[in-house]
């Protein structure tokens, strides 16, 4: 037993010291335990967490983002989140990679593990490769798209690209433009763009990351993701939802988050109460739309399950945050 015990604390300490080297990033679909992976993570390594989410960075946006609690974040440090009002316009990728990129610096300086959860594509896709070489705006070009309602702005998108059309909300104006200004300047679609690079090996631009992969039979991930949506709508999102909208509102990027753009369209315009029937459908719709997206998710993260050092994990139904870190442990005390 004791031999035993002094094994386990040396691969701890091996893991522990490969970790202070490195910027270590937990991926996985919706639902997969990445928080719960990272936090385990993070307690073992003297670690803190920032968060690759873009729903997260909205104060107020808390329980359909499964934003760590304020227990959690008592107990261990989170960055990139709650940095803007959920009603406010204009958040980008790009200010979100300055906030990562100087959280890292600063928990590196205090001697530090940063553990980047995530999380959102086009966050990962910048934080591994740096921001897409998209082309300059056009100012005659957007003048035009300009004098365009929202609606045939929209029309107009989903006649040339429906897959963006049907991501981007038709009151998103900023996005729906810079989706047909792009188109215009380079003959190709945002989903083409997209595609390409989903369908491309990983080049990443720093050479301190440990990568780890969360992957889930369907079933399993499916079933995770129903019972989320159940503990959302039970433990408060219409409360939380409610408040926001009655506090200015949510920014179209903001609406169109999963799970609040069902639910606000199950309010309507909060002169009477919701009936029933309608927040049922509401969160029937979040649980399929959650579904789609870890599927595609999961699509786009094969992309990564090659990089080293790094590990990916094939999760079980009795997989907990404790035995997954365990299994990070050996390949990182390798790394």
């Amino acid at each position: 037993m004791a031999e035993s015990a002094s094994i386990a604390e040396e691969l701890r300490a091996q893991a522990g010291a490969a970790a202070r080297a490195r910027v270590i990033v937990v991926l996985g679909p919706t639902a997969g335990g990445k928080s719960d992976l990272a936090m385990e993570l993070a307690r073992r390594y003297d670690g803190e967490l920032i968060s690759a989410d873009s729903m997260q960075v909205y104060r107020g946006m808390d329980i359909g983002t499964a934003k760590p609690t304020a227990q959690e974040r008592a107990e261990i440090r989170h960055h990139a989140i709650d940095l803007v009002d959920a009603h406010e316009e204009g958040f980008t990728v790009a200010k979100w990679l300055a906030v990562a990129e100087q959280a890292i610096t600063e928990i590196q300086a205090r001697g530090r593990v940063p553990i980047v959860v995530g999380g959102t594509n086009l966050y990962i896709r910048a934080f591994f490769e740096g921001l897409d070489e998209a082309p300059a705006a056009d100012s005659e070009f957007r003048a035009e798209l300009a004098a365009i309602s929202s609606e045939k702005l929209h029309a107009r998108l989903g006649a040339s690209d429906p897959t963006a059309a049907a991501r981007l909300h038709v009151n998103d104006r900023r996005r729906v433009i810079r989706a047909l200004e792009i188109a215009h300047a380079t003959g190709e679609t945002a989903t083409e763009r997209r595609t390409a690079w989903d369908d491309a090996s990983v080049t990443p631009r720093r050479g301190d990351l440990f990568t780890v992969i969360l992957d889930w039979p369907v079933e399993l991930i499916n079933r995770r993701i129903n019972a989320r949506v159940r503990r959302m709508f039970d433990g408060g999102f219409i409360e939380e939802v409610s408040t926001l909208l009655s506090r200015g509102g949510l920014c179209p990027q903001a609406r169109a988050a999963c799970g609040y753009e069902e639910l606000i369209g199950a309010l309507g315009d909060m002169t009477r109460a919701p009936r029933q029937v309608d927040i049922d459908l509401a969160a029937e719709s979040t649980k399929i739309r959650s579904r789609r997206l870890a599927k595609q998710q999961r699509t786009w993260l094969k992309r990564f399950r090659a990089l080293r050092p790094g590990i990916a994990i094939e999760c079980a139904d009795d997989a907990t945050a404790i035995n997954l870190a365990d299994a990070c442990e050996v390949v990182l005390a390798r790394a």
